[in-house]
C-alpha cells in the first residue's frame, strides 16, 4: 500500500477523550481495517478499591516519544491513519485514559501496529499514573 500518505493525531488531553471522534478520524475509504485500543479506569487494583486515578506527563517529551512511536510504526507496517491520545489529570472510574487507533488496508497491519503502540507507549513515554484508594495513594510503575 505504498503511496498512501499516513495521517496522524498525537495528543495529551487534559479533558475527556472522545473515542468515537477518534474512530471517525482514522476512518478512510482505503481502510479495510481499523484497530482501536481504549484504556479505561478500573475500580480495583491490587485487591483494593480504586477511587480515581491521576495522570501526569512531561508533555514536550511525551509528545516527542509518541511521535517516535508513530515513526517506527510507519517503517514496520502499512498504515493509513494513526492516533494516540492520552489523558492527564484526574480520571474517574470507567473513564477513558488512552486511545490508540490505527487504520490500514488489512487487519494484520492494524492489529500489530496498535499493539506495538500501546506496549511501547507504556514503556517509553513519560506519563505517570497515581492510584487513589480509601486509605491512601500510590504511584504505579506502568513498565511491568
Amino acid at each position: 500500500m505504498r503511496g498512501f500518505q499516513v495521517q496522524s493525531m498525537i495528543e495529551i488531553a487534559g479533558t475527556e477523550i472522545d473515542a468515537l471522534a477518534i474512530l471517525k478520524y482514522v476512518g478512510d475509504d482505503a481502510a479495510g481495517a481499523i484497530d482501536i485500543f481504549i484504556g479505561t479506569t478500573r475500580n480495583i487494583s491490587n485487591e483494593k478499591k480504586v477511587l480515581h486515578l491521576e495522570f501526569e506527563a512531561y508533555v514536550p517529551m511525551a509528545r516527542k516519544k509518541m511521535q517516535e512511536i508513530e515513526k517506527e510504526i510507519r517503517t514496520k507496517w502499512n498504515i493509513i491513519k494513526f492516533c494516540i491520545v492520552h489523558r492527564t489529570g484526574k480520571v474517574r472510574i470507567g473513564d477513558i485514559n488512552v486511545v490508540i487507533a490505527v487504520s490500514s488496508a488489512h487487519r494484520r497491519d492494524a492489529f500489530e501496529a496498535c499493539r506495538y503502540a500501546i506496549d511501547t507507549l507504556k514503556k517509553n513515554v513519560p506519563i505517570w499514573k497515581k492510584e487513589f484508594f480509601e486509605d491512601g495513594e500510590i504511584w504505579v510503575d506502568e513498565r511491568n
